[in-house]
């Protein structure tokens, strides 16, 4: 009876040793070495069963030489998991302190996506193949499928770009069914799978505002100069990688809405200025960066990335079809019109300089408009007139500048391949004003404004004007197309500020086609640099590649 019981002894602690793994064979060799079978006189306690918080046989040294050999083996094995035990415990503590979880059973219907599109039919388009691609992973993944939302198409008003007055919908609609609201740009290419992996990272019953992270290296205009003690400290989302809200998020972020109106009349920077509003001078969370959010393709852990090329449509639109506008005065005709013909007039076939004063070494057209301090309303819509009035009818595109842009022609007549002329265009940096009470969009006038003629028919065709000379004409043209229920058409690639205003980060996923100011730059330097035609080639090879690539 004592051998057999013996031998299941045996058997049992051989299967403990195959099931609890290295400390599990630690504690049934030590149980097995304090049998009553070996009995000697006391001992002392060794030292390494002693740091290892286990209580050795009395009388150890009278062991064979192959049970000694197990027992320090065990000892071994016994810290090692002791030390792997700890480890592993203070991860989950860390884990468990930041909020993030090492594992969340979330399913992709809990992830609603919200495209950043637009109207036009180029972008619509674009997100249209995006929610495609979204949907055929899922359906791949053999998951429900989750719901894919245009932004341009959940509501008419005007402001619906700006995402905060879309939170309260969100709420409602999701928040029951649904952990996470995911914003992503048109352009941006999600994998599906890693993206889930991801998210799972992180505690859906938490508040979470997830990210790539931007900052200023140094305070900028574009953001009224804030953090300007230190404005590397505020970190901001790059939309193009792709942002999520939780939705216990979104629902603190509803009830502020509802509580207290939006306070800025402008919207200038959108992803600055929501994670400003979301931060709520400490009120609320910062952005938590996310690795896995990325604007390139090269690292293999990445869950989205972003093309960067100029998009192309067909062949570019030729230089006959676009007709610049320089806006101009005479106190500006011996310093700033030298850098236009220094480094981007060249590449305008049809090209004018409008100003108060006619110059014929330039040549200057004098419109008959007096200069003003304020704004460009009257001397702008003298040009859109003049365009639409005497020019051949054949020239499909308007560009007016300031005579302190710096552009790219030649970029242009790849971007404009993209749209069509005979709808009414209206396209550039889009600004804000007064979004969140009903007001309307606006392209900013430093980076450059592109009509098709198409709008500016309609334009003039109404009755809308400037209501003085020197109103901002860039407003009251937002104000108009609104009215007319045109919709401005927004494109990164145009910068109403210098580049050193702009993350490095931001502008590394760009083909840039504008920049705006000379203050405090060598304009020349900054021409050559970022929009200078030799740079075309390379831009050639981004837009083939990127267009190649199906989504």
């Amino acid at each position: 009876m004592a051998r057999r019981s013996r031998r299941r002894e045996e058997g049992s602690r051989r299967r403990r040793v195959s099931r609890g793994g290295r400390a599990a064979a630690a504690a049934a060799a030590a149980a097995q070495l304090r049998s009553p079978r070996v009995s000697c006189p006391r001992a002392q306690v060794g030292r390494a069963a002693s740091a290892a918080g286990m209580r050795p046989p009395a009388c150890w040294w009278l062991l064979a030489p192959a049970a000694l050999l197990v027992l320090l083996t065990c000892f071994l094995a016994f810290g090692l998991a002791s030390e792997d035990t700890k480890k592993e415990v203070k991860q989950s503590q860390d884990l468990e302190k930041s909020g993030i979880s090492r594992k969340n059973d979330l399913d992709l219907k809990e992830i609603v996506f919200v495209i950043q599109s637009q109207s036009n039919s180029f972008h619509a388009k674009r997100a249209e193949q995006l929610k495609k691609s979204i949907l055929k992973q899922a359906a791949d993944l053999t998951q429900e499928l989750p719901s894919v939302l245009l932004l341009h198409q959940l509501a008419k008003q005007e402001g619906a770009w700006t995402i905060l007055p879309l939170l309260p919908h969100f709420s409602v609609t999701y928040s029951r069914n649904s952990s996470w609201i995911f914003f992503c740009e048109e352009e941006t290419r999600i994998q599906i799978p890693k993206l889930l992996e991801t998210i799972r990272r992180y505690d859906p019953s938490k508040e979470w505002f997830l990210g790539k992270a931007l900052h200023d290296e140094e305070s900028t205009i574009i953001h009224h100069y804030a953090f300007s003690e230190n404005p590397t400290v505020f970190k901001y989302p790059d939309f193009a990688a792709g942002w999520a809200l939780s939705i216990p998020l979104v629902n603190k972020l509803t009830k502020r809405l509802k509580s207290e109106s939006l306070k800025s009349d402008f919207t200038i920077d959108l992803k600055h200025e929501i994670a400003l509003y979301i931060w709520d001078k400490g009120g609320g969370p910062p952005l938590t960066p996310v690795p896995e959010f990325c604007t390139d393709d090269v690292d293999f852990y990445c869950a989205t990335t972003f093309h960067s090329f100029l998009p192309l449509c067909g062949k570019p639109v030729k230089k006959e079809d676009i007709f610049v506008a320089v806006k101009t005065c005479k106190k500006f005709h011996g310093d700033r019109i030298p850098i236009v013909k220094q480094t981007w007039e060249s590449q305008a076939s049809l090209i004018e300089y409008y100003s108060d004063y006619t110059e014929n070494s330039i040549p200057t057209v004098d419109l008959g408009i007096p200069n003003t301090d304020r704004g460009h309303c009257g001397k702008t819509f003298a040009i859109l007139e003049r365009f639409l009035n005497r020019s051949h009818d054949k020239t499909a595109w308007l560009v007016i500048v300031d005579d302190d842009t710096l552009i790219s022609i030649s970029r242009l007549q790849h971007l404009l391949s993209c749209y069509d002329s005979g709808e009414p265009v209206f396209l550039g940096e889009r600004y804000g004003y007064g979004l969140g009470t009903g007001g309307y969009s606006y392209i900013t006038g430093g980076g450059g404004m592109v009509f098709s003629r198409e709008a500016i028919r309609r334009l003039l065709a109404s009755k809308c004007r400037c209501y003085s000379n020197d109103a901002p004409d860039d407003m009251v043209l937002g104000m108009c197309f609104s009215g007319l229920g045109i919709p401005v058409t927004h494109s990164p690639l145009f910068h109403q500020a210098r580049p050193v205003d702009y993350p490095k980060d931001y502008l590394s996923h760009q083909v840039p086609i504008s920049f705006h100011k000379h203050w405090n730059i060598d304009p020349v330097k900054v021409y050559f640099t970022w929009l200078a035609p030799n740079e075309e080639a390379k831009a050639r090879q981004e837009t083939q590649k990127g267009f190649r690539e199906e989504l």
